[in-house]
């Protein structure tokens, strides 16, 4: 009887337990269903007002476009004009920025990655740049304001392509040793096996492994200082001719956007919303160039 009686009880525990295992299991299933949700909802709502500005943009933009928006300059109220002067400013300091700004960018986050990873010099240069990540572009352009057009007493486009290029170097600097951090140590301890350099290593293997990730990066800040106003309202200012001369004031799509949506008048606002587009399209375009560019290559 007793042997009986133990038996049962085992196999009582035994199903009681297999009962829990199913409620804890039905629990969590319960909360995923929950969690899963949530993110979906938080996707939808993300991604309703992401399309609803695409939309508004694309709407609005082309009733702006003109031949004479890509050819004239930015016309006085209600006349007929266009952004020429204002895209070709914009390009100009865009592209100045960023070629002044990336190759000190990835050779800082190099620096960091590989050869200073838990040095004084490195964790500072990690402090000062997560400021400059977090520093409004304004104070930038407050701090270039400063530095370079009150002391020379004139808005310039170079002016321009420093408060960009400093707005540009910490978000490569951070792209860049992350993406370098994710390159397994393997591939370095491979290398140097085989008697390769540290330089070699570095340009070869590691670079190579996280050019996708280090383009993206490079993007992602083109993007950012390509829509930035302020900093450009303190420095560059607005043109409303063409200019070459980075000497003088110059104009730019944000600032032009700024100045045109802002006003009553009608054809201003079409430019503006035409200039919003052009961005958009712009940076669209490099986004999916990238990819195509960078997609299956190491």
């Amino acid at each position: 009887m007793s042997g009986e009686t133990g038996t049962g009880q085992r196999l009582i525990a035994a199903a009681d337990a297999v009962a829990a295992r199913e409620r804890r299991y039905a629990g969590r299933k319960r909360v995923n269903r929950v969690a899963l949700a949530l993110s979906l909802a938080a996707m939808a709502f993300g991604v309703f007002w992401l399309l609803w500005i695409l939309w508004e943009t694309f709407r609005l933009g082309i009733g702006g476009m003109a031949w004479a928006t890509l050819t004239q300059m930015t016309p006085p109220p209600n006349e007929v004009g266009g952004i020429a002067n204002a895209i070709y400013g914009s390009f100009l300091m865009v592209t100045l920025a960023t070629f002044v700004a990336t190759p000190i960018g990835i050779l800082a986050g190099i620096y960091l990655a590989e050869y200073d990873v838990k040095g004084w010099l490195g964790s500072t240069t990690r402090f000062v740049n997560d400021i400059l990540l977090s520093a409004p572009s304004i104070v930038i352009g407050l701090f270039i304001y400063a530095v370079v057009v009150a002391r020379f007493k004139q808005f310039s486009g170079w002016a321009g392509v420093l408060a960009l290029a400093l707005i540009v170097i910490p978000v490569v600097i951070r792209t860049t040793e992350n993406m370098l951090m994710l390159v397994p140590a393997g591939l370095r301890e491979a290398a140097y096996a085989l008697g390769a350099p540290k330089w070699k290593v570095i340009t070869s293997i590691t670079m190579r492994a996280a050019r996708a990730g280090v383009v993206t990066g490079i993007l992602l800040a083109v993007a950012r200082i390509s829509g930035e106003t302020a900093p450009l309202l303190f420095t560059a200012l607005n043109n409303q001719f063409w200019t070459s001369n980075l000497s003088e004031p110059m104009a730019s799509l944000p600032v032009t956007i700024f100045k045109f949506a802002m006003s009553p008048y009608e054809n201003w606002q079409q430019l503006a919303w035409a200039g919003v587009f052009l961005i958009t399209a712009a940076v669209l375009g490099l986004n999916i160039l990238a990819r195509v560019l960078t997609r299956n290559k190491l």
